[in-house]
């Protein structure tokens, strides 16, 4: 069989004598190759130029193990036994090397943070006297989410320390107090705390981390993105349930009392990862586990 022979290079058919002209006039020939169909800039080849990326789809965020223990180390570093393989701690210590989640008060404000947020103190909650609105429970104030713009910006700040979470290697990130509104003494609504949090789960997606729901049971905030559920006393509440059924095995248990303790592991032990802690979560107590 014989073969066609090789099609002439579009280059070749620029005249000669218009590329003589060219070079007298000081011009170069490369532009005119370069706009010719199948020139040097590759247009209409379908192959990437020099410079181009190929645009990847985003992995899933990082499931929670199965079969293994979590611990609850908000209050210092402890050492993490071997049957442990999920370790929650603060966004400002350093991942325990297992999977990792990263804590971080996504709608109020830490105790020992409020030189900081003084500095931004528009976006902290006030009564109609000007005083913060404070989470007695943990002496902690409400942030302001009212307004779109005061919800971006917080979303920045927060945001800024989710990204540090992945940076630090955690694998999720645990948003505490979703539920601040009802806290809020009717100042905030329950959509305007979604609407911040759903700010949030993306922003921690972008960063590759799994977001966890805290607080808030019986919303399913896989509506919005939450990957998982870190349930604080689900046990002592009765809430328990409304978390599995929206994220399945997905859920971590932490438990402050025994018979809270003994009734979770009775009810889901076999299902969930359920730590028995101290309040203050001090690195001292000897935990239990179903």
């Amino acid at each position: 069989m014989s073969h066609r022979p090789p099609a002439r290079s579009p280059r070749a058919a620029v005249p000669p004598l218009l590329v003589v002209l060219l070079v007298l006039l000081g011009l170069t020939v490369g532009p005119l190759l370069a706009a010719a169909p199948g020139g040097a800039s590759g247009a209409g080849t379908g192959a990437p130029t020099a410079g181009e990326r190929t645009v990847e789809e985003p992995s899933a965020p990082p499931a929670l193990p199965a079969a293994t223990d979590v611990d609850y180390q908000l209050g210092g570093v402890d050492e993490v036994p071997d049957h442990v393989g999920i370790v929650v701690r603060d966004r400002t210590e350093e991942p325990a090397g297992v999977y990792d989640v990263c804590y971080v008060n996504g709608f109020q404000t830490q105790p020992d943070a409020r030189r900081f947020w003084r500095e931004r103190w528009s976006l902290v909650l006030k009564d109609d006297r000007g005083r913060p609105v404070v989470d007695s429970a943990w002496g902690e104030w409400l942030l302001d989410l009212r307004t779109a713009s005061k919800r971006e910006r917080v979303a920045r700040i927060v945001g800024r320390w989710i990204d540090g979470c992945a940076r630090d290697g955690f694998e999720a990130v645990e948003l505490d107090n979703l539920d601040s509104f009802l806290r809020s003494d009717g100042l905030l609504r329950r959509g305007q705390n979604l609407a911040l949090a759903s700010l949030l789960v993306e922003r921690g997606h972008a960063a590759g981390l799994a977001v966890a729901q805290k607080n808030l049971a019986g919303y399913d905030g896989t509506r919005i993105g939450f990957d998982l559920a870190v349930a604080e006393e689900c046990g002592r509440y009765d809430e328990c349930d409304a978390y599995t059924e929206v994220f399945g095995d997905q859920v971590v248990v932490v438990e402050y009392r025994d018979r809270d303790f003994e009734a979770t592991c009775a009810g889901f032990g076999d299902a969930l990862p359920v730590v028995r802690r101290d309040r203050p979560l001090r690195p001292a107590y000897d935990p239990r586990w179903c």
